[in-house]
């Protein structure tokens, strides 16, 4: 049998006289659709270990807790796979994803993306939730991987994301030198007509993008960078440094050379965020993966 998932709240002075759902909805971020959802899946809301209806008003000292309905896995098959597992509470699950594996199962791949393994993860550890990735990466683009191990969770990073609240760096290795060796791209990205998988910067039609580089190191040919996302584009780090005539190496999708390696040099090697409970920063860092190390080391003796 799966525990359920459940959070308590003490009712303090300022609470008092809410009804529980406007304290659910305007003091701990509950959307009308979670809240929907609880009502018509068998969620249950208790005071003071009663039953009780969303519309009851609360009392200081009440306690009032909120037992979440099982969620139902969709179409996210479970598939058994190693897990690099860097973090785990009750609430969070952060994963290091090997390149060449993507977050969500598409059309071409139905069993071995990582929401798959997190599924069968799930079910082995009787977690009764399905997957929901917060901070997702590319295909080939490897590093850590937020994951909300809970709708209302989810729901709380996915704003907290909106707000640029979730601070990811990553490591890349470009073509040639940055010049400043340190600086701000902003340039819009939109959507290129004739694909439906590349982006572009575009002036006219673009949302905003905006991105922080300084450079680690310089190769032969090449620059380790540091990069931090100030929005969140798809491609977007990719789209930069190529329109600006510094495509990733390996970004063979944006012009960037495959010789050295095979898949866009690109890392999350950092996440930040603020544990929405306890009210403390969560920090975790993780080391280049073999392939761009080789490849750093690799265009440092070829500079010597």
């Amino acid at each position: 049998m799966t525990a359920s998932i459940q959070k308590s709240w003490v009712i303090d002075q300022t609470d008092a006289k809410l009804t529980i759902k406007d304290f659910l909805q305007k003091k701990q971020g509950f959307s009308r659709r979670l809240l929907t959802a609880m009502k018509q899946d068998g969620g249950k809301f208790l005071i003071n270990a009663e039953d009780s209806y969303i519309t009851e008003t609360l009392q200081v000292n009440d306690q009032l807790t909120v037992i979440f309905p099982e969620e139902a896995s969709g179409s996210i098959e479970a598939t058994e796979m190693d897990l690099a597992i860097m973090y785990e509470d009750e609430d969070h699950l952060v994963l290091n994803k090997p390149a060449g594996q993507a977050c969500l199962p598409s059309m071409n791949d139905r069993q071995y993306s990582l929401a798959n393994g997190i599924q069968a993860y799930y079910q082995s550890t009787g977690h009764p939730a399905t997957v929901h990735i917060v901070t997702r990466l590319d295909k080939d683009t490897s590093g850590l991987v937020l994951v909300a191990k809970n709708r209302y969770v989810h729901a709380l990073l996915s704003e907290a994301q909106k707000k640029n609240q979730i601070h990811r760096i990553y490591e890349t290795i470009i073509t040639g030198e940055m010049n400043p060796a340190a600086g701000i791209i902003n340039a819009p990205i939109a959507r290129k007509k004739t694909s439906i998988i590349e982006r572009e910067v575009n002036w006219r039609d673009g949302k905003e993008a905006v991105t922080d580089y300084q450079t680690l190191s310089i190769l032969s040919g090449a620059s380790l960078l540091r990069v931090q996302l100030k929005t969140g584009r798809t491609h977007q780090i990719r789209v930069h440094f190529s329109y600006f005539g510094h495509p990733l190496l390996g970004d063979d999708l944006y012009g960037g050379k495959t010789e050295v390696i095979s898949r866009q040099a690109l890392h999350c090697a950092e996440i930040e965020w603020l544990h929405p409970f306890l009210n403390k920063r969560i920090k975790l860092n993780c080391e280049l993966p073999l392939d761009m190390t080789a490849c750093k080391e690799h265009l440092s003796v070829n500079q010597q």
